[in-house]
C-alpha cells in the first residue's frame, strides 16, 4: 500500500454524510455532487440492509431535494419510491422493513413502509439537532422530552419506555444488532452507559476518559460482546460488555482484562475516587479524524442538513466480531480497517490493518 501523503487537488470532492447499513457490510455517502446518478447535493443518505432502498434528504449548496422531504429511493429502478414531507428540516431518516422513521428537531415520526406512507406515531423529543435515532428490527431509540433521557419504542405496538440515561443532553445512541442492548453517551463524553432493552436496567458503565470529549460514534460487535467508541480525542476504544447470556469460554477469559481494571490494585482500595475503579476499554488505537472545517468552500455548518460544525468523522461499522471499519466524511474522506488480536503478552490489542481514501481526492 502506498502510504505517502497524496497531494490535494484544487477542488476536492466533499462528503456531507456517511452511514453503514444494518449489518455494516457496506456504507453510503452523500456528496455535494450527489449520489448514484444525481447531479445535486445529498445531505443525508441511509441504507436499508442489503435492499435496493435508500433514504435521502437534500443538502449541500445545491440540494437535489427539499431539506424538509425524506425521499425513499429505489436504486434498482433508479427512481423515487416514496416521499414524505415535513414542516421543518429533516435531521435524519431510518429505515426498517415495515417502518420509516423521520427525525425532526423536536419530534420523531413513525410511518408505515407503504405507498402512500401512513403516519402511525408521533413522539415529542428534546432538541435533537444531531438527528439521534437508532433502529433494530422491532425497536427504536431516540432522545426523550427531557435532555439526557432516552425513549425506547416498540415499533410494532408503539409502546414507550423512558430511560434516564444521563444528566446532560445526549450525543450518541446505538442499539445492538439483536436489539437487546442500548448504548448511550452524553455531550460530556466521559462515560458510556449500556442498558438492557428488555427491562431498561443498566448493565454497564464504561469510562472513555476523564476529560470531556465529543463522542462521534458507538457500535456493538455483531455478537454484542464488545462496544467500540470514537471521539474527538482520537483513540478508537474497544470495551467488553458484561452479559451472562453471551458468555463463552473465550468470553470469560476476555472479560478478565476489564475486570482487572486500568489502575489495578488502586481500584480495590476503599474510598478512592471512582475513576480508579471504573471500567475502561481493554484496547485503544488512534484513528484519523482529519480537520475539515470547510466543505465546498463554505463552512460545513452552512452546507449540511444537520447544521453541525464539522463533517461526520469516526463512524463505526463492525465487519465481524473481531474486525471493524471507521469511516469519515469531509474532504479527507477515508475508511480505516481495524482488527482485535490476541497479543503475545496474553492481552488483546486493536491494530490498524489498512486505510484508503475512498473518493480518490489526490
Amino acid at each position: 500500500m502506498n502510504v505517502r501523503a497524496p497531494i490535494e487537488s484544487s477542488s476536492p470532492t466533499a462528503v456531507l454524510s456517511v452511514s453503514f447499513n444494518s449489518d455494516s457490510s457496506c456504507f453510503a455517502v452523500g456528496l455535494e455532487s450527489g449520489i448514484c446518478n444525481f447531479n445535486a447535493g445529498i445531505g443525508l443518505v441511509q441504507m436499508m440492509g442489503k435492499t435496493n432502498y435508500l433514504a435521502l434528504v437534500g443538502g449541500g449548496k445545491s440540494p437535489k431535494f427539499a431539506m424538509n422531504k425524506a425521499i425513499v429511493w429505489d436504486d434498482m429502478k433508479g427512481k423515487v419510491a416514496l416521499e414524505i414531507a415535513a414542516l421543518s428540516p429533516i435531521r435524519s431518516v431510518r429505515l426498517a422493513r415495515e417502518r420509516i422513521v423521520v427525525v425532526l428537531q423536536t419530534s420523531v415520526r413513525v410511518y408505515s413502509f407503504a405507498k402512500p406512507p401512513d403516519l402511525l406515531h408521533i413522539y415529542e423529543t428534546a432538541e435533537n439537532c444531531l438527528g439521534l435515532c437508532c433502529l433494530s428490527e422491532n425497536k427504536a431509540a431516540f432522545p426523550g422530552r427531557t435532555p439526557g433521557q432516552v425513549q425506547l419504542v416498540d415499533l410494532v405496538t408503539g409502546s414507550v419506555n423512558i430511560i434516564p440515561a444521563h444528566s446532560s443532553a445526549l450525543k450518541a445512541l446505538q442499539l445492538s444488532c439483536d436489539g437487546e442492548l442500548l448504548a448511550s453517551a452524553s455531550e460530556t463524553g466521559t462515560l458510556v452507559r449500556v442498558y438492557s432493552t428488555r427491562n431498561c436496567a443498566r448493565i454497564a458503565e464504561l469510562r472513555r476518559g476523564i476529560d470531556p470529549a465529543t463522542i462521534f460514534s458507538l457500535a456493538f460487535s455483531p455478537s454484542g460482546a464488545m462496544l467500540a467508541c470514537t471521539s474527538d480525542k482520537a483513540p478508537l476504544h474497544i470495551f467488553d460488555i458484561p452479559n451472562a447470556r453471551r458468555q463463552s469460554a473465550r468470553g470469560q477469559q476476555w472479560g478478565s482484562d476489564a475486570d482487572a481494571g486500568k489502575w489495578g490494585i488502586l481500584g480495590r482500595i476503599p474510598l478512592m475516587p471512582r475513576v480508579f475503579s471504573d471500567v475502561y476499554s481493554f484496547a485503544s488505537v488512534p484513528f484519523e479524524a482529519g480537520d475539515d472545517g470547510m466543505v465546498g468552500g463554505i463552512p460545513f455548518s452552512e452546507g449540511t442538513v444537520l447544521g453541525t460544525t464539522r463533517p461526520p468523522k469516526g463512524v463505526i461499522g463492525w465487519i465481524c466480531n473481531d474486525s471493524l471499519a471507521v469511516v469519515g466524511a469531509g474532504q479527507d474522506a477515508r475508511w480505516e480497517k481495524f482488527v482485535v488480536l490476541d497479543g503475545d503478552d496474553g492481552k488483546r490489542h486493536c491494530v490498524r490493518e489498512g486505510w484508503k481514501r475512498y473518493l480518490g481526492n489526490t
